[in-house]
């Protein structure tokens, strides 16, 4: 049908019109697909087209102040899948379902996932599975490094430490404090893929490399705490304690050369309590109970938890009378054994049998409580309270580990005559045991309040320490002629009886005793133990505390209990520490040397170390008792050591009663050490590489069956 011109131009017109609007809206969708959603559709193509996966930073390791590793990280694999480049699932979940020994149902379900490029099929993988699973040329799994973090010596300083979390983020201790110096940044790893989301084949693999975390070296010295650990363990099982808490300070810096608490929890498996009834206890406990558990049970003692500290404060409320001069040593007081105050009785332990006219510097011997009461009294609450402040009880100390929590004391205000008297003598208020030990160390060393440190700088590559952490002076609490006296005293109240000395050693220090206080209440029968020392006794370099809460096996005083374990610390570190014995013995010879005991029997060693008066401690248990052989020793063969001294003893690891066979640290020994040592178990070797053993896999301590493979890496001094 034709139409008319106008007719025809009509249509045009109008179709003129609706052309040009479909136009103007293709374009203006264009546009806004372009133009306002291009970055969304961009980001979109690039997730279609690449695919990308984290690849986790090497975490640093801590070491203690000689070089000794304490947490290291090792690299495992981990392994990848891409769903969408796997040919064949089934074939796939059955390969890896018996190389991983997982569930073939659980990887196949993975592995036929279309909706995602990207799976992770297992985590910290070691070296031989990777390569067995590579063998079978699967395609569609990636292998990426993978970081396992360990603790080689198990539950040894692990309230210092901390642990991390199944990621690798510190969750406690040093491990917490230092995340960030520790962890480092990740870096990434992107595939590029066609529409079919298979890998592009001119395309390379784009690798942004982690940046590594440095590694940091501790104020710890692993041989005294060792020691430390050792006496604090036999303490607590020997007294039957609630706990027992053990820390030993360098006095000049406020390092900390050791801490010890016990019962404590292994960093490798934070979740399940050493001692079994606990572990019983615990599986009882629902999800949100459990939780609360473990932050108790990781909870450090140290640093976390207060208690009332008895007559080791008296050191505190001394120093304070010295330097107000309201006594010297020498001022003559008179106790009757008990005194009245404001119509409330305090008494001296000893009120039965008063100790009668005495010097101040006898008093703090005898620790006569009516003595500092009338001490406290002369001074009053506000002078008192200016010295609790000097010597740092109403702030934390400032160690740089998380958590720290503040001294609970009175306000001034609410102190009246009773309260004044109680804190005179540590009753009525309450610190934690690193606020106690830097307080009374100022007492010690020129009057100096120092900042505890854990760490002391970070470990260059070479192995040196960098940028060091200098000590941190708080204030001086006290004069350098107080803190003199204070010496004077505490050297004069530790006598050659006293179950903290050492033969040969002028070593100063105060015991106390406290009643322990439970919801708000003094109770009968229930005491926390302590005592604080130091040495040398004239020019303190080092200082100890020691706590033991609630003791139940018969004796609870300071002097009975807490110091035969700081005596057992000392005799050790003293040692270590090379200090010669200032007081010599003219009728005996108080040094031996350290015989050959390596490759005896442990019959034979323990026999030939008796001899030489010396006490062997066996560190290691084996199946076969006083027959297995000795293959180390510390101090070495050939050292110079005081009659009576432990000798730390290692035998080699044969089967367990299970079959198994224990893998031990080879990590520092050279290749003929390790042959030697792999030689004494049944267990096959892998060497790569030459010099000194670097990493070895599996980790120290792990269980193996008979004829196993260890693999262990060799690098240059």
């Amino acid at each position: 049908m034709k139409c008319s011109i106008n007719g025809c131009r009509k249509r045009i017109f109008i179709l003129h019109i609706l052309v040009s609007l479909a136009m103007f809206v293709l374009i203006f969708r264009l546009g806004w697909l372009q133009i306002v959603e291009g970055e969304r559709y961009q980001a979109m193509a690039n997730q279609q087209h690449t695919s990308d996966f984290v690849v986790p930073s090497k975490r640093g390791a801590l070491y203690d102040r000689n070089g000794k590793e304490l947490a290291l990280t090792t690299v495992k694999n981990r392994i990848w899948a891409n769903p969408m480049l796997i040919n064949d699932p089934e074939r796939a979940a059955d390969i890896l379902s018996d190389i991983l020994e997982m569930d073939q149902e659980t990887l196949f379900n993975r592995l036929s996932q279309k909706d995602t490029t990207l799976v992770s099929i297992a985590r910290r993988v070691n070296d031989d599975v990777v390569e067995e699973i590579s063998e079978h040329g699967i395609r569609g799994i990636w292998f990426v490094d993978d970081n396992e973090r360990n603790y080689p010596y198990g539950n040894f300083a692990a309230y210092i430490l901390g642990h991390t979390t199944d990621d690798g983020r510190g969750i406690a201790g040093i491990e917490q404090r230092y995340e960030k110096e520790l962890s480092g940044s990740a870096g990434r790893s992107i595939l590029h893929l066609d529409g079919a989301r298979r890998q592009l084949p001119f395309y390379m693999e784009t690798h942004y490399p982690p940046s590594d975390g440095v590694d940091l070296i501790l104020t710890l010295d692993e041989v005294i705490q060792h020691y430390t650990e050792r006496a604090v363990s036999k303490a607590l099982e020997k007294n039957k304690a609630k706990r027992v808490i053990a820390l030993m300070m360098d006095v000049n810096t406020g390092e900390i050369l050791s801490m010890a608490a016990k019962p404590d929890y292994d960093p490798n498996n934070p979740r399940i309590p050493l001692d079994k009834e606990e572990y019983e206890k615990m599986e009882l406990l629902n999800s949100e109970e459990r939780m609360d558990y473990w932050f108790e049970m990781w909870r450090n003692p140290v640093f976390q938890e207060i208690y009332e500290p008895g007559s080791v404060f008296k050191v505190i409320t001394t120093a304070a009378s010295l330097e107000e001069n309201i006594a010297t040593p020498q001022t003559s007081f008179y106790s009757g054994g008990t005194i009245e105050v404001s119509g409330t009785t305090i008494r001296s332990w000893r009120w039965y049998n008063p100790f009668g006219e005495q010097t101040l510097a006898e008093a703090v011997r005898n620790s006569d409580n009516p003595i500092f009461v009338k001490l406290a009294q002369s001074m009053g609450k506000t002078t008192l309270y200016k010295y609790l402040h000097a010597f740092g009880f109403n702030e934390p100390t400032g160690v740089d580990y998380p958590g720290e929590i503040a001294s609970l004391m009175y306000s001034e205000s609410a102190v009246g005559p009773v309260e004044l008297a109680t804190i005179s003598f540590g009753q009525g208020i309450s610190v934690t045991p690193i606020r106690m030990m830097t307080s009374a160390i100022a007492t010690i060393n020129g009057g100096y309040l120092l900042e505890p440190r854990l760490v002391r700088g970070i470990r260059s590559a070479e192995g040196d320490l960098e940028d060091v952490f200098e000590p941190v002076v708080v204030r001086q609490a006290v004069s350098e002629k107080t803190s003199a006296q204070m010496r004077e005293i505490l050297d004069f109240t530790i006598s050659e009886e006293s179950a903290a000395s050492v033969p040969g050693y002028r070593i100063g220090g105060k015991t106390g005793t406290a009643q322990k206080v439970i919801d708000g209440r003094y109770v009968s029968g229930k005491y926390i133990s302590s005592f604080f020392g130091f040495y040398p006794a004239n020019e303190p370099e080092i200082a100890l505390l020691i706590l033991i809460d609630d003791p139940s096996a018969g004796a609870y005083y300071g002097g009975e209990v807490a110091a035969p374990v700081a005596g057992e610390i000392f005799r050790e570190a003293l040692r270590h520490l090379e200090y010669k014995p200032e007081i010599q013995d003219e009728d005996r010879n108080l040094d031996v040397i350290v015989p050959e005991i390596r490759d005896m029997t442990v019959r034979e060693a323990n026999a030939l170390l008796s001899e030489h008066k010396l006490e062997m401690v066996l560190e290691t248990q084996s199946s076969l008792g006083e027959d297995a052989v000795v293959v180390d020793l510390f101090p070495k063969p050939g050292t110079t050591v005081p009659q009576d001294s432990s000798i730390i003893t290692y035998t080699s690891y044969e089967a367990d009663a299970t079959g198994l066979v224990l893998v031990p640290d080879l990590r520092g020994k050279t290749i003929r050490e390790v042959n030697t040592i792999i030689g004494t178990r049944d267990l096959q070797l892998k060497i790569t590489g030459s010099g000194l053993a670097v990493e070895q896999s599996p980790s120290p301590g792990t269980l193996l069956e008979p004829g196993s493979l260890i693999n262990v890496r060799f690098a240059p001094e």
